[in-house]
């Protein structure tokens, strides 16, 4: 009986601990990453909701986006090329390299109304 209750609670300890783990894929902490340029998501505020904006960077640069802000967000362009994905907040997206020079708009999938632009010298 007293070997059923230990399992027990070691069980309900590890159960604990893995339940504690907010790691996702699509999300690396800025600590582990190499990144270029570092855009920040500010908040749900139109063309203010990225900083800077408008960013430059050249080509072969990484950027990666910071969610400062306390919601989840994204960084999609319009045309495809290029998303982040959810940013959870407080997180940092995986890097993005930048391949082909341009101006590429952007906006956030979850808030439209947020948009950015990224040029790629």
């Amino acid at each position: 009986m007293r070997g059923l209750l230990t399992l027990s609670a070691v069980a309900v300890v590890l159960t604990a601990v893995a339940c504690g783990s907010n790691t996702s894929s699509s999300v690396l902490p800025a600590t582990t990453t190499n990144v270029d340029v570092t855009i920040n998501i500010q908040a749900n505020n139109g063309a203010q909701s990225y900083s800077p904006n408008p960013a430059t960077v050249r080509v072969g640069q990484t950027v990666a986006w910071r969610n400062a802000d306390v919601i989840t967000h994204t960084a999609t362009q319009d045309g495809g090329s290029f998303q982040t994905g959810n940013v959870a907040a407080g997180a940092m997206s995986t890097p993005i390299m930048m391949s082909s020079a341009g101006t590429f708009t952007y906006h956030c999938a979850i808030h439209p109304g947020m948009v950015g632009t990224l040029t790629v010298q």
